[in-house]
């Protein structure tokens, strides 16, 4: 579903990637693992096309979709729920909601997967709030937002940049249910961690980025296997 060749990223002068790549799968969990700062949310930026000097190959559903403008890539079926949330914070729940829908693509069923009522039912505490504003919700409740708000574009594949920082234990619970019910879905997931925890009870594969690189790509088993120690301390 996503394949990412050879991915460099520069901010001036700087090198902020060094080669990266990686595939994803539909109806697959990958986990980019990684201390803070180590190139997780770069790389996630860079195939999103939210930075300016990127070169590499990316490649979704079969097509290329490098030096695509993000809306241009959101619309081909990648959607992505960045680490700050972003919501509108002066819109509704149902307001936020809609500004996330997006028409049929091509090679997609006309009736939508996603709907209101579905991503309530995935997230039943927003169907309590609808009509509330997203500035009087707390940092849980607008990460399940965003990610239903991203669900109504009905995506093929979904990038979830650091989806449990900051979050209460019941909150990030609930987050790595939705996780394995989007896999069961058929959905391509590929998301961002520093948490161990949350990684190794979601992910199918995981890759782990340092400095800009990737230094290992394989099954969390694989992972412990080869650097027990050197896991712990990356993340």
């Amino acid at each position: 579903m996503l394949e990412v060749r050879n991915l460099n990223a520069h901010h001036g002068r700087a090198q902020l990637l060094f080669d990266v790549t990686f595939t994803a799968n539909a109806g697959e969990v990958l986990v980019l693992v990684g201390r803070n700062g180590a190139g997780k949310s770069t790389t996630m930026k860079a195939v999103m096309g939210l930075l300016p000097d990127v070169s590499g190959d990316i490649r979704f559903d079969g097509d290329s979709i490098a030096g695509l403008t993000p809306h241009e890539i959101a619309r081909r079926g990648l959607g992505y729920v960045p680490e700050d949330r972003r919501i509108f914070t002066d819109l509704t729940v149902a307001e936020n909601l809609e500004v996330g829908r997006l028409p049929s693509r091509q090679n997609v069923l006309d009736a939508p997967r996603w709907s209101v009522d579905r991503v309530c039912e995935l997230f039943p505490k927003l169907n309590e709030m609808l009509h509330r504003s997203g500035g009087q919700m707390s940092g849980g409740e607008q990460q399940m937002l965003t990610i239903a708000r991203t669900l109504m574009g009905n995506p093929k594949a979904i990038l979830l940049d650091e989806p449990s920082e900051g979050l209460a234990p019941v909150v990030v619970e609930h987050i790595a249910r939705t996780v394995q019910a989007l896999k069961r879905d058929g959905l391509c997931v590929i998301l961002s961690e520093q948490n161990l925890n949350f990684a190794r009870a979601v992910a199918d594969r995981a890759v782990v980025i340092d400095r800009g690189s990737v230094k290992f790509s394989g099954s969390f088993a694989e992972l412990e296997a080869t650097d027990p120690v050197n896991v712990s301390l990356n993340v």
